[in-house]
Formats: structure tokens, sequence, C-alpha cells
């Protein structure tokens, strides 16, 4: 056994130790079946998403000094004692015009209750977004960032009359009982847990007696949980997975795996910046790593959402980076270039890195599919296919941003690596292509399945054949010598703006069609300037590579 392999299983034990021991005292509660979004899922999963609505975040931090408070316990005081919380900094509004038309201090990121929701502009705004909404219009970013707070509102104000914590399934419906709807026989099971929160919480404040409490907590969890199961053991028996659903929030796996991505990335720069012979090794070692831990991710999802998760923008984010990872190890182990496994690290990384710090925008969430996804077939051979395409197209980019960097390095001194970059953009792109054919074609079969018709000029649809046409030219362009070292690496930038547009302005910023499942808001400054900044690189290498040849 290498040394490679054995570093792996090594990384992997730890993994499974650190992660897979016995939860500590109190933490049973983590456990607690809820119903909620059309799922049955742990009260970790449910807090979490719950407080990253109001606050932002899946902690709450009292002040800069203070150590964050988990969800859970954030979440349960919200409905134990929401008096506690009415002037406490909880709830994030960022949206300039929305404080200014509330009449709120700048440059916070945090208000009240008191401050934002006991005051007659408050009223007045939801009007405001209640009249907006009655005309049907798409929805501006003034609006979105109304419609944001208004859900804030909602949010807190059912936590806290127990409202919106379902946690014992209805005999006879599908809708599980909230706590404050809760049969009189269950109800004192429920209180004892309320009881032991208090308790705990206070010990846990004062540092005496946290283990005794916690396990008093722990066993009114239980009791509640075999009580619930006695009412219901069928419909109970939906929560099986609550327990792994902890452990993967716990793990986190595609935060470590970018972690492993930046290793493998830190380590190709330090090879090709001293110009090593060896060390790639350990480059393979870390990249392995990581890319076992992406797909262990992904294995997590498959198994709770039972479905291959490629449902929503946050998933084919993450679907496509591991595509990129996967076509860079194949392409690097065909050719041994060394710059095709750094392209695909860099791409992996960076798409991880923004999948993890937008959850406004790609939301992390495990949802039931939409009616019209509810084929995990046509899931895994059209939007799979289509989404893996990307995946190619993406690493094209990245291999595409090298050697414009290379370029403006010295195209004469560097003109070695900037053919194997090329050759790389090259054959990425027809990967791509090879894969968005079938999945376009894929795709109209399906469209015939659901809607009854092959083609309509769907939005979607007209994106994603302009995207497969834009790439075919570029290969033909290059294949009758159109187009040289440059701009061929130039194409794997420039074209990759259609698959942003296919990807995500579809959704995200035109809003129409069919694939209404996909839609979304947010986020559109944000890639305009990447796309911009990116378009102004290649501006800029082209301008310096015409320097350079000036001057020689």
């Amino acid at each position: 056994m290498n040394l490679r392999v054995k570093s792996i299983l090594i990384f992997f034990c730890f993994l499974v130790l650190s992660f897979g021991a016995n939860a500590k005292s109190g933490d049973q509660i983590r456990y607690l079946p809820v119903q909620d979004s059309g799922r049955i899922k742990p009260f970790d999963t449910f807090a979490k998403e719950t407080l990253e609505i109001i606050y932002g975040k899946k902690s709450y931090k009292p002040d800069q000094n203070a150590k964050p408070i988990e969800a859970h316990w954030v979440v349960l005081t919200w409905m134990l004692a929401p008096e506690s919380w009415v002037n406490r900094p909880l709830f994030e509004v960022t949206y300039f015009e929305v404080l200014e038309k509330l009449d709120l201090e700048k440059g916070k990121k945090y208000y009240t209750g008191e401050e934002l929701f006991k005051t007659e502009k408050f009223g007045n705004l939801m009007q405001e977004l209640a009249n907006k909404k009655e005309s049907k219009e798409k929805l501006t970013p003034y609006f979105q960032a109304l419609q944001r707070l208004e859900n804030q509102f909602y949010v807190f104000r059912e936590i806290a009359s127990g409202r919106l914590l379902a946690v014992l399934p209805r005999p006879d419906a599908t809708q599980w009982f909230s706590v404050s709807e809760l049969p009189i026989e269950i109800q004192p099971y429920f209180l004892e847990i309320s009881k032991n929160v208090a308790t705990f919480l206070g010990a846990t404040a004062e540092g005496k007696n946290i283990e005794e409490a916690g396990q008093s907590l722990d066993q009114a969890v239980i009791k509640f949980q075999d009580a619930a199961r006695r009412f219901n053991p069928e419909k109970y028996e939906a929560a099986r997975k609550t327990k792994t659903e902890v452990i993967y929030n716990k793990i986190h796996p595609f935060r470590w795996a970018y972690v492993f991505y930046l290793l493998a990335v830190l380590t190709l720069l330090y090879i090709w910046i001293r110009k090593m012979s060896g060390g790639m090794g350990l480059a393979w070692t870390f990249v392995s790593i990581g890319f076992l831990i992406h797909t262990l991710g992904f294995g997590f999802r498959v198994y709770l959402a039972e479905r291959p998760p490629v449902s929503n923008m946050y998933e084919t984010v993450i679907w496509a980076s591991w595509g990129a990872i996967l076509f860079s190890m194949i392409l690097e182990k065909v050719y041994k270039f060394r710059i095709l496994l750094l392209g695909g690290s860099l791409v992996g990384l960076v798409s991880l890195i923004v999948a993890d710090v937008a959850p406004a925008v790609l939301d992390p969430s495990i949802q039931p599919l939409e009616a019209v996804l509810r084929s995990n077939y046509w899931l895994i051979v059209h939007v799979m296919t289509i989404t893996i395409s990307y995946a190619a197209f993406m690493l094209a980019f990245g291999l595409g941003d090298l050697g414009m960097v290379y370029y403006v390095m010295g195209r004469e001194k560097h003109d070695d690596t900037i053919q194997k970059l090329t050759t790389g953009v090259y054959r990425s792109i027809q990967i791509g292509v090879a894969f968005l054919a079938p999945g376009i074609i894929l795709g109209g079969i399906w469209a015939d399945y659901s809607w009854g018709r092959f083609w309509g000029w769907d939005p979607k649809e007209t994106w994603a054949l302009i995207v497969l046409l834009g790439y075919i030219i570029v290969l033909h362009a290059r294949l009758v010598g159109w187009l040289k070292n440059f701009g061929m690496l130039a194409s794997g930038i420039i074209t990759f703006s259609l698959v942003i547009m296919a990807w995500y302005g579809v959704n995200f910023v035109l809003g129409a069609g069919l694939h209404s499942y996909g839609f979304g808001a947010g986020g559109v400054e944000y890639v305009s300037i990447f796309v911009l900044l990116h378009m102004m690189f290649v501006i800029y290498a082209y301008l310096s590579q015409k320097s350079q040849k000036t001057n020689s």
C-alpha cells in the first residue's frame, strides 16, 4: 500500500472517530424529529435554517468577544422566553433603502425587534410589498429585501407562539401537530423538555451541574420521542434519518473538501514556483482526500433526500465543481502536465467557497422536489448530464484564466505552459460538448413526456442551445486554425459567460419560462462584476501580449 493511500485511509479513520463518537450531554435535543418545508428533519437542521433566515448565520454571537451560541439553543429560547429577545440585535437588515424608510441607523448589520416591527413604518412597508405581489411583477432587489424582512417577522412570531415547530405526526393528516397544538396526553412530555432546557441553560451559565442537567434533558427528549412513536408508530418511522442528518451537519463535508483543495493548490503552486521535479504525490493526496470527502457529501445528500442532489442552484454548483475536479484528474493522468490539476483544484476551491459563504443566494437546505422534477430517472439522465457539461466548461474557464496569467507574465518565457493550458481548454470543451448535446436531447424527450412538446423555445432550452452552439463554434474555429493559443484560452473564459447566463441568468435574472422550479433571487451584482472583471482581464492580457511583441 503506497503512502498516498495510507494517508487517505488514516484521514478517514480520524473523520469517523471524530464525528461518530457519542453526542455530548444535552445534545439529544438536536435529534428531535421536526416536520418543516415538506419533509422530516432533525431539530438541529430546523434551528440552523431558521436562525439563518433571521440572523444570516447558523450560530448567534451576542457581541464581538462572546462565544457563539448554537442555533438549537437560540431557537428554543425564542419559544420558551421570546420577551428576552425583544431588545437584542437579532434581525439582519442590510439593504440601504429599507433602513432609510424605517429611519434606522446606518452602518449596523443587526437590529432589535423593537426597532423594526413596532413602528407604523414597518406596516407601511408590508403594505407596499403586498401591493407589489398583487401586480405579479418580478420583485426588484428592494422588494426582495422587504420580503426577507416579512419572512423574518413571520418566522420569529410563529416560533415564539409555538405554531411553527411541528413535532408530532397526526393520525389522520400529513401535517404534524405543532407545539401549540399538542394533544393533552402528549403535552406533559414536551413541558418536561422545556423545564429541562431552562435548567440546562441555567447550569451552563453558572458552570455548575452541567453534565447532570444535560443527562436530564436527554432523558426528557427520549421520553417525548417514545411517546410520539407510540402515538403514531408508522408516520414517526419517517424520522429514522435524523441522526444521519445531524452527523452530516456536524461534518460539513463540503467545507472539509475545499480545505483539502486549498492545500492541493498551495502545494502545486509551491512546486511550480520552485520548479521542483517531485512533490506531485503530496498534491495528489490532498486532491484525492478532498475529492473523496466531496463525494461523501453527495452520498449524504442522496441518502437524506432520496434523489440525485441536483435540484437547485446550490446542489448544481457542488455537483459541477465535483465534475471539474474529476475531469482535471483524468486529464492530468493522461497528459501529466501538472498545471491541469492546479486548474481543477482552483475551480473546485472557489466554487465550494462561494457555495458555503452565500446561503442567501445558494440555499444549502435539502428541499422536497417540485412536482415536475419527481423522477429520479430523468434527474439523472437529463439534469446531471447537463450540469456535468457545465463542470467541463468551468474547468476550461479556470484553465483559461491561468493561461491569461502566463500571457501577462510573458508569452515567450512560458510558451510551453501556455501550450499545455491550451490543450487542457480544448479537451475540456470537447468533454463539455460531448455531455451537453445529449443532455439537451434528453431534456427534449423529458419535456415531451411532461409538457407534451419536445421543444418550445423556453428561455432555459434556448440558452442551453446557445451554449452548445457557442462551444461548437469555438471547437471548429480551433480545428480550422482560426483560433491560436491566445484565442483558445480567451474563448474558454468568454464563452463561459454563456454558461453563466443559461445556468444562473435564466433562473435569477430573467425568472421566466416553464423551468420555474429553479428560479431564485440575489447575487446579480456580484455575478455581473465577476463576468465584467474577467472580460477586462482578457483585454488586458491581449494588450499585454501585443505590447510584448512590439517590444521584442
